[in-house]
């Protein structure tokens, strides 16, 4: 049975940041993962991962200013300084961390950009952010998202993020596989799954409709969970969802795959 990750964005959002790593751990999490840690202090993230003996394995790079809409700047032509920028700063935290990996969020293409445009201005920073997180020993990772959550996200199906990664041409740039999002948008997990495993870093769930728990959608998680064993994923797979109704209340899904693994 997979390991996994309770997404502190998204989960026990009832607590203060730093208290959801304590949280995790006691509802059974085997690590933690987070959208953006730069709400807080390397040092004292540091210290909670430590104290609840958690490690942290995925966070994304700056996606610009979130609460204003910014979903990611990778695509963006007048945005490439920043994205460098906020390169180092995720770099700075993922070793701070022990964080091996780091999402890149593609972003919205502008109505005056062309497609070309913002697909070239994509792979550069993918080759420049993929170059420096290769000399920090970390992996970098692009995330199809759907289109009926994020209007015109410009990296939405598996197909587009696996071209990139051969025009890129950088061994230690992945896939993250969302099965919310690709659900969404293709369907057809399982031979996904098993046809491209070798080029995915890192996979998210969530049910579908709603993006609640595994269980309350239709996605079919007690095949799905022990279809990643018997195809030979090794990773953790990270609870990206939106909690029901409150996240301890809506974890019997964990505690039905614990009592799976035995």
């Amino acid at each position: 049975m997979p390991r996994f990750a309770a997404n502190l964005s998204m989960l026990f959002t009832e607590l203060p940041f730093l208290e959801r790593f304590g949280a995790a751990s006691q509802a059974g999490f085997d690590a933690v993962e987070c959208q953006f840690p730069y709400i807080a202090r390397r040092e004292d993230i540091a210290a909670a991962l430590k104290q609840h003996q958690l490690p942290m394995v995925l966070f994304n790079l700056p996606a610009g200013d979130w609460v204003a809409g910014a979903r990611g700047i990778a695509c963006l032509p007048d945005r490439m300084d920043d994205f460098r920028a906020g390169v180092g700063q995720a770099i700075d935290y993922a070793l701070a961390l022990g964080c091996p990996r780091l999402n890149c969020l593609a972003g919205i293409k502008p109505d005056e950009v062309s497609d070309a445009e913002a697909r070239a201005t994509l792979v550069e920073n993918l080759r420049y952010a993929a170059a420096e997180l290769s000399r920090a020993g970390l992996q970098l990772l692009i995330e199809p998202i759907n289109t009926f959550d994020i209007p015109e996200f410009f990296l939405c199906r598996t197909d587009q993020a696996l071209a990139l990664l051969d025009d890129v041409g950088a061994d230690n740039l992945l896939v993250q596989y969302d099965v919310y999002h690709a659900q969404r948008m293709e369907g057809e997990l399982g031979n996904t799954l098993r046809n491209h495993l070798a080029r995915i870093g890192h996979i998210q769930i969530a049910d579908n409709p709603g993006r609640n728990e595994p269980g309350t959608g239709e996605i079919n998680f007690d095949w799905l969970l022990p279809f990643l064993d018997r195809i030979g994923y090794a990773g953790h797979v990270g609870a990206e969802y939106k909690p029901a109704s409150g996240t301890v209340a809506g974890l019997g899904w964990l505690q039905h795959q614990l009592a799976l693994r035995g």
